[in-house]
């Protein structure tokens, strides 16, 4: 699953694990729990955000595998945060082929830059997150998500992979649509 900060990925996300058993692996939840424990990757990986940019690739890939191996009994992964680049989503592949598996479904929630601020300017408010609340920080991670991720849809197209849903309207009819293009992923 993957859009711009603030499309409502996680909200997204934790409506799919309850409807469907799935294990939602959220690099920002990752790297958050990192930064809380004062970690030395948490020490990086907060002095990075601070500045709106990017964890290193390898380090996040190397939190992914460790989700991955964690949980080998789920139903299925759902991943919010990553790939956020096209060798982000090589590196994915290449770690589910070994174990078998594969991405079977990217689902991309759209929302215009305008309602991007405007929703993390009010997640600021609610959860106190800091690096929600400078809009230079905002201005620098919506950037990041047009220059860095958006090629991801190339990518996914290429793999009659990508679905993409309109990420603007009420919490359960954005989760409507997500769950028909779930369940017709499922039966497929």
């Amino acid at each position: 699953m993957f859009g711009p900060p603030g499309a409502g990925k996680g909200t997204q996300a934790a409506l799919m694990v309850e409807k469907y058993n799935f294990r939602h692996v959220s690099t920002g939840d990752l790297l958050r729990h990192e930064i809380q424990a004062r970690t030395e990757l948490g020490k990086l990986a907060a002095e990075l955000i601070e500045k709106g940019n990017l964890v290193p690739d390898e380090v996040v890939e190397e939190m992914i595998l460790g989700e991955l191996e964690a949980h080998p009994d789920v139903k299925g992964f759902i991943f919010d945060g990553f790939p956020r680049t096209v060798a982000q989503a090589e590196c994915l592949d290449k770690m589910l082929e070994k174990r078998g598996e594969e991405i079977t479904g990217v689902i991309s929630i759209v929302i215009d830059d305008a309602t991007v601020r405007d929703r993390i300017h009010h997640r600021a408010m609610i959860e106190d997150r800091k690096d929600d609340m400078d809009d230079a920080t905002i201005t620098t991670r919506i950037l990041n998500y047009h220059k860095k991720t958006e090629p991801l849809i190339a990518y996914y197209k290429e793999r009659d992979k990508y679905n993409e849903i309109y990420g603007v309207g009420s919490i359960k009819n954005i989760f409507t649509r997500i769950s028909r293009l779930v369940d017709k992923t499922l039966k497929g």
